[in-house]
């Protein structure tokens, strides 16, 4: 049971890595939830009730969190976990340095560094909003679309 909740932990360390290259890898990932499971035949964590995750600038909370991890082979033969996925539903707040994206679930793939938001979308960042019913983020591309039905902004000059 110990080496599963070490291995939890250290997917969680591993699962924001590529959203900003200036958070560096080996800063750590608190996370706080009502209750833990692992389902290792699953490859996922899951995290229930009042989800907090901070790593260094970068916070999501909701009310449940599913890692998906694998296996991956390392040059010495040996296998480490690494996150490839994360999924969070329910009253969801992803901050940021510059922003904050509430939304009712979240989807991040970590391999393909993408994140989508859906349900009653809204992004702050400063006095700028934008609302809609789905977000799509390429975080490599730094490429933001906003869908579903019409979409609202407020754009306030500096």
């Amino acid at each position: 049971m110990i080496r599963k909740l070490a291995a939890s932990a250290f997917v969680l360390g591993l699962m924001a890595a590529p959203l900003h290259a200036a958070e560096k890898i080996s800063t750590p990932v608190e996370v706080e939830a009502n209750e833990m499971e692992i389902v290792d035949a699953d490859k996922q964590a899951i995290f229930r009730g009042r989800v907090n995750a901070v790593r260094g600038s970068q916070k999501i909370t909701s009310d449940v969190m599913t890692v998906f991890y694998a296996p991956i082979k390392q040059p010495d033969g040996t296998s480490k976990s690494q996150a490839s996925k994360l999924d969070a539903t329910g009253n969801v707040t992803i901050t940021t340095s510059k922003q904050v994206i509430t939304g009712e679930w979240a989807k991040m793939d970590i391999l393909a560094n993408t994140l989508l938001v859906g349900g009653g979308v809204k992004l702050t960042e400063g006095k700028n909003t934008l609302q809609g019913e789905k977000l799509t983020v390429d975080l490599t591309s730094e490429r933001t679309l906003m869908t579903g039905g019409r979409v609202k902004g407020s754009f306030v000059p500096n």
